[in-house]
């Protein structure tokens, strides 16, 4: 098959390709096939008209498109193959020309994937975070296992944040109350951010039995468009409130916090020796992305917007499958941020660009290093995998439709792994 790839400006350009006159012919005949079969003509049983008086009476031409169909695909694919290069994007194919018994030759015009020029990647300077565990990290994690353990008090005295008060309400816009802006026997948990921005605050000093009118103003991308920006003026009644009492630091608490241990200081050193290990973690992690993003800003590459357009697609859609296991979908989303699809595929541009530079850079880096993934790579993490998720090495293949993916991950793990190993590592 003849092939011609011509460079234009930018990642664009023009594949030529043809398909010749016998392999479109029996294109032709497979099409007649198909078609003949939805055609009654007088004289014959359906799908029985002879092929010379369908010519005659509707030309040969009229199956062109459905050869056409027929043989692009594959026409299309061979051409890549031929020419070497990466489309990024959906082609924009035009027949150049069709005549009887001549190839049949196309032009696409193709967006590829960009070369990268890459800058310093060897021998980045960054700096480790510090993992040091400190007295007062761990003091921080002893409170906050009383806070989750501690018990509802009803008191007397002033609301106080990280009190519940049980209140009654209700929301005026001048003097008209809205829609939705009213409760009764609410349980408000101060410090919680439940409430409008401002509502929680004006509480605080408020005992049982007071009421009061809490003045606030609704934020411009409140869901709620009729309120969007307005002061609002919620009339409220404190019916009840409740303080938290902390469990005492002692070994029986330790133990309720963690059966396994034998006391509160063998919980303090369960809790140092796990945030060491969280914080190295970190730490590895933190210095990974550090060493990935230098590298990317030093490298010369135009993006496509289709590489662009497809991050988001993607992210777009890691979202909403996150949303759902949350029990929300996209379209609930959108109702309470007040935003459309627009307004977030417009947030998420930036950082697709950014995940699109990374991935075009590490596969450059990857190339010019000669980093290659063995069977032995692939093999050793289909079995992490199948420990991980309690699958078979065939159905986690089939769930990933094949290793092309996860050959491409490990390249890019290992990727990331070099660009460690020839850093210059500061603490």
């Amino acid at each position: 098959m003849s092939t011609k790839w011509e460079k234009q400006e930018g990642n664009e350009g023009v594949l030529t390709f043809e398909v010749s006159a016998e392999e479109f012919k029996k294109a032709i005949d497979e099409a007649f096939k198909k078609v003949v079969k939805n055609i009654n003509e007088p004289g014959f049983r359906k799908g029985k008209m002879p092929r010379q008086m369908f010519n005659k009476k509707y030309g040969e031409e009229a199956l062109y498109q459905d050869a056409i169909d027929i043989v692009l695909p594959e026409a299309y694919t061979k051409a890549l193959d031929e020419s070497g290069i990466d489309p990024v994007d959906r082609p924009e194919i035009d027949i150049e020309s069709i005549e009887k018994g001549e190839p049949v030759v196309f032009t696409a015009k193709v967006t590829v994937k960009p070369e990268v020029k890459l800058g310093e990647y060897k021998g980045l300077e960054v700096s480790k975070l510090d993992e040091t565990v400190t007295e007062e990290e761990i003091n921080e994690q002893l409170s906050n296992h009383q806070a989750r353990l501690a018990e509802m008090s009803v008191k007397e005295d002033e609301i106080v944040e990280g009190d519940t008060a049980t209140i009654d309400f209700e929301g005026f816009v001048g003097e008209e109350a809205f829609e939705g802006g009213k409760g009764e026997d609410y349980d408000l948990e101060i410090g919680s951010n439940t409430f409008i921005p401002g509502f929680e605050e004006q509480l605080i000093g408020s005992k049982t039995g007071d009421s009061k009118d809490v003045v606030v103003t609704f934020p411009e991308e409140y869901h709620a468009a009729e309120l969007a920006g307005k002061e609002a003026t919620f009339k409220v009644t404190v019916k009840e409130v409740k303080g938290k009492v902390l469990p005492e630091l002692n070994d029986d608490f330790a133990k309720e916090v963690d059966e396994n241990v034998e006391g509160l200081d063998a919980l303090r050193t369960k809790l140092t020796e796990q945030t060491t290990e969280e914080k190295k973690q970190t730490a590895a992690q933190a210095l990974r992305d550090d060493l990935v993003k230098k590298a990317a800003a030093n490298a010369e590459v135009d993006i496509p917007e289709a590489m662009v357009t497809s991050e988001v697609d993607r992210m777009l859609q890691e979202f909403g499958q996150r949303l759902s296991q949350q029990g929300m979908n996209l379209d609930l989303y959108y109702q309470f941020s007040g935003q459309d699809e627009d307004a977030l595929r417009a947030q998420m541009k930036e950082d697709a660009e950014s995940r699109v530079r990374v991935s075009l850079t590490l596969e450059a880096i990857a190339a010019a290093e000669g980093i290659e993934v063995t069977e032995e790579d692939i093999n050793a993490e289909l079995e992490k995998m199948t420990a991980q998720f309690g699958m078979s090495v065939d159905q986690i293949k089939t769930a990933l439709g094949g290793t092309a993916i996860l050959e491409n991950d490990i390249r890019f793990q290992k990727t990331v792994e070099f660009l460690v190993d020839n850093a210059k590592v500061t603490e």
